[in-house]
């Protein structure tokens, strides 16, 4: 009988960088992708907004320290939280008014929060929740590929420890699928730059190399 998946590694498992975009050298996934995606593989999942107990309202402030946000979600009968600070453009904290911060290039001004940075930001704590589930983890982790099922589980530590095998990356695949769809959201990012990738996951052919060169290579 095949093996159930639990929520953890059916959600690791799906590819979401055709939703995401990188700004100031971070990569961001889509609430509504986010969501969109979750919901079709766990049809139960919900979410909350944590209130602070004392104000009632959707987030938590500090004088010194700045605004906070907490999100729960809730899948499978299991629940965990979030949370994440309000910040600016820069990933600067933002306080209840404008202060300024010095850089080697001048003074920098944050400007004070408003409600739609905390809304802005709650909807930003709900991916990083949905994260601890599974999906888009390996975005957080600095990797721009999810774990995939043809990746070989390491064997037991021998002496020395030899290296996982590599699964074969042939055309007509899952896995040819999502590499496909890898190149198509990454272009951008460049021959080298997506050849570093796939590399640690797949053992690559030379003419098979070819083709990838030209699929990123194509307008």
């Amino acid at each position: 009988m095949e093996k159930t998946k639990n929520t953890f590694e059916a959600l690791s498992a799906i590819n979401v960088n055709a939703y995401t975009e990188k700004k100031s050298n971070l990569t961001y996934l889509s609430w509504a992708h986010a969501w969109s995606e979750v919901k079709k593989a766990c049809p139960d999942a919900s979410y909350d907004v944590v209130e602070d107990p004392i104000t009632h309202k959707p987030y938590f402030f500090d004088e010194n320290l700045g605004y906070m946000v907490m999100t729960e979600v809730s899948i499978n009968g299991e629940t965990l939280s979030m949370w994440l600070p309000v910040m600016d453009g820069a990933n600067k904290a933002m306080m209840n008014k404008p202060y300024t911060y010095k850089t080697k290039y001048g003074d920098k001004t944050v400007e004070a929060a408003t409600m739609f940075d905390i809304n802005k930001t709650l909807m930003r704590c709900l991916t990083k929740n949905l994260a601890m589930f599974g999906l888009g983890l390996y975005i957080y982790a600095g990797e721009d590929l999810p774990e995939t099922e043809s990746t070989p589980a390491q064997a037991p530590p021998t002496t020395p420890a030899a290296a996982p095998e590599l699964a074969e990356l042939k055309k007509g695949t899952e896995d040819w699928e999502k590499v496909v769809k890898y190149i198509d959201a990454n272009k951008a990012s460049g021959v080298e730059a997506i050849g570093k990738q796939l590399v640690r996951r797949y053992k690559i052919s030379p003419a098979l190399k070819k083709e990838i060169g030209a699929l990123i290579s194509a307008e």
